[in-house]
C-alpha cells in the first residue's frame, strides 16, 4: 500500500494490524486536507487482505480536538460551499464506520466535537484515564453528533453530553460502558494492539462479517437481523477459511488463515 504523500497522518502496518496515527499538531484539528486523507486511508486499509484490524489514535496531548474553525468563516461566502463541506466531513466519518475490518480507538487524549464523533465511529473504543469526550457544539452555536453519541451513550447520557457539553473523563466513560477499557496512559496502546492482535487471530471473512452485521442490523427487527446474519453464515461455510479454521479445531493446532 502506497501512503507517501500525508500532511496530517502516519499508517504502519504489523502482524494484520495498521495503526493510524493523527499527526497534526498541535491538537489533531480536522480542515479538509485531514478528512481527504483519512478517507483515502480508510479506503485503502479496507481494501488490503493484510489488513484484519486497524487502531485510531492521536499523535501528541488530544486524540482530535474537532473541526478546524479558521475554515468556517470562508464556507459562508461562497455558493454551494457548505453542501461540499457537509459531505467531506461525513464522509470523513463513514470511512471508519464501514471500512470493512475493525476499528478500535485508542483515545489518548482530548476528542472534542468532531474528534468526539470520529471516536465514536469506530467499532470498540479503550480510553486512556488523561482522555475525555466533549461534544461543544452547544458552545459555539453549531450542532451535530446526536447520533453517533447514541450509538454509544444510553439515551438519558447521551443527552446530558450533548445539551450541556460536559466533559466526560476516561473513568467516567468506563463506567458508562462506552469504553471497553480505561488504562494509565502508558498502557494505553498495548491494549488496543492487544486487541487488534486478537480480532487479527480470527477468521478474517467471519470478522468482516460480524462488523457487517452490526452495521445492516442495528435498524432491522431482531428476526430480519438474525436472518441477515444466517445468510452471512450460508455464504461464510464454503470459504477456504472457514474450512481451515474447522479443520484446525479438530486436528488442536493453530490455524493458518489465507483471508479466502
Amino acid at each position: 500500500m502506497n501512503f507517501e504523500g500525508l500532511e496530517c497522518f502516519g499508517v504502519a502496518v504489523t502482524e494484520h494490524v495498521a495503526t493510524v496515527t493523527m499527526r497534526r499538531p498541535p491538537v489533531n484539528a480536522q480542515n479538509a486536507r485531514f478528512r481527504e486523507e483519512i478517507i483515502r486511508i480508510f479506503d485503502m486499509l479496507h481494501d488490503s487482505p493484510e489488513v484484519r484490524a486497524i487502531v485510531l489514535t492521536g499523535e501528541g496531548r488530544a486524540f482530535s480536538a474537532g473541526a478546524d474553525l479558521k475554515e468556517r468563516p470562508g464556507l459562508a461566502g461562497e455558493r454551494g460551499a457548505y453542501p461540499r463541506h457537509n459531505r467531506l466531513v461525513r464522509a470523513a466519518f463513514d470511512c471508519v464506520m464501514e471500512c470493512g475490518v475493525p476499528v478500535i480507538a485508542a483515545i489518548n487524549g482530548a476528542a472534542i466535537g468532531a474528534g468526539c464523533v470520529l471516536a465514536l465511529s469506530a467499532d470498540i473504543l479503550v480510553a486512556a484515564e488523561g482522555a475525555f469526550l466533549s461534544m461543544t457544539e452547544v458552545d459555539v452555536g453549531l450542532a451535530g453528533g446526536v447520533r453517533h453519541v447514541r450509538r454509544h451513550f444510553g439515551e438519558s447520557d447521551a443527552r446530558l453530553m450533548i445539551m450541556t457539553a460536559r466533559r466526560i473523563t476516561g473513568p467516567e466513560l468506563l463506567r458508562m460502558n462506552v469504553v471497553s477499557a480505561c488504562v494509565p496512559d502508558a498502557e494505553l496502546m498495548p491494549t488496543a494492539l492487544g486487541i487488534a492482535r486478537e480480532i487479527a487471530g480470527k477468521v478474517p471473512l467471519a470478522v468482516r462479517a460480524a462488523k457487517r452485521s452490526f452495521q445492516v442490523t442495528e435498524e432491522l427487527p431482531l428476526q430480519d437481523g438474525y436472518r441477515f446474519e444466517q445468510s452471512q453464515t450460508v455464504a461464510l461455510a464454503s470459504s477456504e477459511d472457514t474450512r481451515e479454521a474447522q479443520r484446525a479445531f479438530a486436528e488442536k493446532r493453530k490455524p493458518v488463515f489465507k483471508g479466502r
